[in-house]
């Protein structure tokens, strides 16, 4: 293969090295499944996206999402990650202010707004529905909220190109202390099928609004620093939840600190619509040399 142009990402920070870790290859045409998923492997990150031309009219470019493990359909930080690379790359241009991402999940719509470092892309979430609500909602769900007093909202498994269970804390303080029992979180997410839980508290910062911890121990990991489909989830639970009340028009979100990171979202739910997303920027800009010599 020629070299590659190829992006190492830092999504959704809020200060340098606060986000969430992404690869992006940055033109995949000649590569097939096996060496997307060997590349993925190799690299060990959460996810590596693969950035093709479009298979549809509708679509600004195609992306591919990869675990080391396998393809996924759908993820927040790949999708926002891979749309700055396209458009860093000169590979596609808002349309009326929209990107149009095609991926495992469909047509989905990214709004640009602003420019360069200071641009903030808003993916829609692909649909929401919520499934159980209440402690009792699952025999495994009181085991693993042991040790946390709950909010306001009852917990919730909520489906969405990805499943989450959620839960409100209390306050911001607890949240932050929290010590959860992560082999409770995982028995939870296998035997609902689900990538684990994500806790969420309400803040008085004046810099964000809602504090979120995420716990995606069905995939493997003790805790995510910038989620946006489990922050597209917790929106949609809150504008159907609260129509009127003080987050429902969006919020901006913490995540991340507790393990080190320092991850800024935002949230914005309008009537017909949730989108979740926030700012990327190149951390490496290089060539990639991926051969089978």
């Amino acid at each position: 293969m020629e070299p590659i142009r190829y992006l190492h990402l830092d999504v959704f920070a809020a200060t340098c090295g606060g986000g969430n870790h992404l690869g992006v290859v940055t033109d995949a045409r000649d590569w097939s499944d096996d060496e997307m998923q060997r590349f993925a492997r190799w690299t060990a990150l959460v996810e590596t996206t693969f950035l093709l031309p479009p298979s549809t009219p509708q679509g600004s470019y195609r992306v591919r999402i990869f675990t080391p493990q396998h393809e996924i359909p759908f993820a927040g930080h790949p999708s926002v990650g891979s749309a700055h690379a396209a458009l860093a790359c000169g590979l596609a241009q808002p349309v009326d202010g929209l990107l149009w991402q095609e991926c495992g999940a469909g047509v989905l719509p990214i709004r640009v707004e602003g420019e360069g470092e200071s641009r903030d892309l808003l993916l829609k979430s692909p649909g929401e529905r919520v499934l159980a609500t209440g402690r009792d909602a699952h025999p495994l769900l009181e085991a693993t909220l042991g040790g946390i007093e709950l909010g306001m909202l009852p917990p919730a498994l909520v489906d969405g190109g990805r499943r989450w269970w959620l839960a409100e804390v209390a306050d911001e303080a607890s949240l932050r202390g929290w010590l959860p029992d992560h082999s409770a979180i995982g028995a939870l997410a296998r035997a609902t099928g689900s990538m684990g839980l994500c806790a969420f508290a309400r803040s008085a910062s004046g810099d964000y609004q809602l504090v979120v911890r995420a716990f995606p121990a069905g995939v493997g990991i003790v805790e995510d620093p910038a989620s946006g489909a489990a922050n597209g989830l917790i929106a949609a639970y809150i504008a159907q939840a609260e129509p009127h009340g003080a987050l429902s028009r969006g919020y901006a979100i913490s995540q991340g600190r507790e393990m080190g990171h320092d991850a800024r979202l935002l949230a914005r739910i309008e009537p017909d619509a949730i989108w979740v997303g926030g700012r990327a920027r190149a951390v490496v800009d290089g060539l990639l040399h991926w051969n089978d010599a």
